[in-house]
């Protein structure tokens, strides 16, 4: 295999683990939302440095398939969830 060839593969592999560390490697707690949105429901798991962080990520994801424009989304996105479950990583 030619040397430009493994340098290259080197490089790639290197960026991958850096991008891994810097996205799960702060993610201290995971979440999962459960969201009803006018008959709707939806859940999503998320992972955050804190708790909170985690909670809101979440909410987001879940109402993304569940709402249709930004209006319903804002609108989701300030109902209670239907339930909240988070542990640390």
């Amino acid at each position: 295999m030619k040397s430009s060839t493994l340098y290259a593969i080197a490089v790639i592999a290197g960026i991958a683990a850096l991008f891994f560390f810097m996205t799960a490697g702060t993610a201290k707690e995971e979440c999962r939302v459960c969201m009803d949105f006018r008959g709707r429901h939806n859940c999503a798991t998320a992972a955050g440095p804190t708790e909170a962080a985690a909670t809101e990520t979440a909410r987001q994801t879940a109402c993304g398939p569940i709402t249709s424009g930004m209006d319903e989304t804002i609108a989701c996105g300030n109902v209670a969830p239907a339930s909240v479950q988070c542990r640390t990583r």
